[in-house]
């Protein structure tokens, strides 16, 4: 992209796989995604980009200047670890070129596969970086542990503390007093333009934004960085219908115009780490944004359904003036806002789970039981003695950011992940039921054809538990396997023969 600032600048996009399978060459996909946070699954759909730019003068070029992109792909939203990673490679590769790229794909080949709890050495170009996966298991802001295996590492590694945490509070400095807005629009799936003066600002504002949800994943689209070369561009801009829930991160002054039918715009200017609170920006009216001059501001006609949060903006304000490090006030603002949406969450959580049916009800030779259907006004129905009202101070209409919330992609997405979730719940029961059961007995007075029913659903059953990793104990599944020859050897020859080819 064209781009004014001289120097090196570091910034992140996310695009969309094209066509072909939208299978993944990685066999531990599923072993990945069950172990890892839901925000840090692998995508099977969308690539994100890490980018070290550097645009420096130089009269040896016939354009005046060097401009150079080193770009790492992954599915992995890394952001940290993949940024730290291209500012050791990105300097070398400018001055050493292809060789040096060699060499270190050839070291990258042989790092460990990421498995979620653990904690890896990475080796790079002589550094040793080390960083802890982490799992679905972590307790939410446990802080990752320090002391790490580092006996025999020379020289000491590179620790980062977290492979994907932002500073969130130098995102999102000019909008604190504006952080409840914001939380509900992301929670809402709301279409958002980031108007940002840099690829870096824009990046870091829309990761900064999707990552608000915490522990709840954001299942809409994202783009962090946007530019008039993508190629759903028509698709964003075009009046004919509405915007599509997604944030979008952009630049180009262009876009102003493009983009002033969609229903909420940020426009920051550059972030500073500065002692004093910068100053915030105004909430104004969509109408404002007419000229290319337009001042920092959220341009949106939205009215939040919960009131602001004040007690969490003077802490942070004390902190600015107290200096206190920017990553504690970080793990404040993190904290507020996994507990806003721990307070929306749990009542569903706590209601989904009374629609799974009682353990009693599975039994080996039936089909498990069907998990009963989510009905939103039996759910609005609880909220009245288990709301979020009881654990969470701000008030407001949190029905009528519930009813909302049913409407949008992230409902839909805890929902189907949640359903998916108890279903191989179920059938792990239903597995563990099978195994505690008499077979020899229900086999008594049984005819051949459904001894063979038996023998192949099992079978189908024990396959789908390997493929999906159902959370079964491999001693279960190991006795299941014994079960299925049991039967089998009590079978006359032929249909044994025939069993053992099938």
């Amino acid at each position: 992209s064209v781009s004014g600032g001289l120097g090196d600048t570091q910034f992140s996009f996310r695009l969309r796989q094209s066509g072909g399978q939208r299978t993944t060459p990685y066999e531990d996909d599923g072993e990945y995604n069950r172990e890892a946070p839901l925000t840090l699954q692998r995508e099977s759909a969308h690539y994100f980009g890490y980018v070290y730019f550097r645009q420096v003068k130089d009269n040896s070029m016939k354009r005046g200047y060097f401009q150079k992109s080193l770009v790492l792909v992954s599915r992995l939203p890394y952001v940290n670890l993949f940024q730290s990673l291209l500012q050791l490679i990105a300097p070398e590769y400018f001055e050493k070129l292809e060789p040096c790229l060699e060499a270190v794909c050839n070291e990258i080949d042989q790092w460990p596969p990421p498995v979620p709890g653990q904690t890896l050495n990475l080796p790079v170009m002589g550094v040793v970086i080390q960083v802890r996966i982490p799992s679905r298991v972590d307790k939410p802001e446990s802080s990752p542990v320090k002391q790490f295996n580092q006996e025999n590492l020379l020289p000491a590694p590179l620790v980062l503390p977290s492979i994907h945490e932002l500073d969130l509070f130098r995102c999102f400095q000019p909008v604190l007093i504006h952080i409840q807005m914001l939380w509900e629009l992301m929670l809402l799936g709301e279409p958002v333009v980031v108007m940002a003066p840099s690829p870096t600002v824009s990046s870091e504002m829309v990761l900064a934004l999707t990552s608000c949800l915490a522990p709840l994943r954001y299942c809409c689209d994202y783009r962090p960085y946007f530019t008039i070369h993508d190629s759903e561009f028509k698709e964003y801009t075009t009046r004919t219908q509405a915007p599509p829930n997604i944030v979008v991160g952009v630049t180009n002054p262009f876009f102003i115009k493009t983009l002033q039918h969609w229903p909420h715009i940020l426009r920051v200017g550059e972030l500073r780490m500065s002692g004093d609170l910068p100053k915030q920006v105004k909430v104004k009216k969509l109408a404002k944004l007419r000229t290319l001059d337009t001042k920092p501001g959220i341009y949106t006609s939205y009215k939040t359904f919960l009131h602001k949060d004040k007690t969490l903006i003077k802490r942070l304000l004390k902190g600015i003036q107290r200096k206190r490090p920017s990553e504690v006030q970080s793990a404040l603002l993190r904290r507020h806002l996994l507990e806003l949406t721990q307070s929306f969450i749990i009542p569903l959580e706590h209601y989904i789970a009374s629609l799974m049916p009682l353990q009693r009800a599975i039994t080996p030779w039936k089909n498990p039981p069907q998990i009963r259907p989510f009905r939103q006004e039996d759910f609005m129905k609880t909220l009245e003695h288990a709301g979020p009202q009881l654990t969470c101070v701000l008030k407001g209409d949190w029905l009528g950011l519930y009813r909302r919330f049913f409407k949008s992609p992230n409902f839909d997405g805890w929902y189907r992940q949640r359903h998916k979730e108890m279903t191989q719940k179920l059938e792990a029961l239903h597995l563990e039921a099978i195994c505690d059961a008499d077979i020899v007995a229900w086999m008594k007075d049984k005819s051949e054809v459904e001894i063979v029913d038996l023998v192949l659903k099992l079978r189908e059953k024990l396959v789908r538990a390997r493929c999906q990793h159902l959370p079964v104990k491999e001693e279960t599944l190991q006795r299941v396997g014994l079960y299925i020859e049991t039967i089998i050897g009590s079978l006359p020859e032929d249909l044994q023969t025939v069993l053992h080819h099938h």
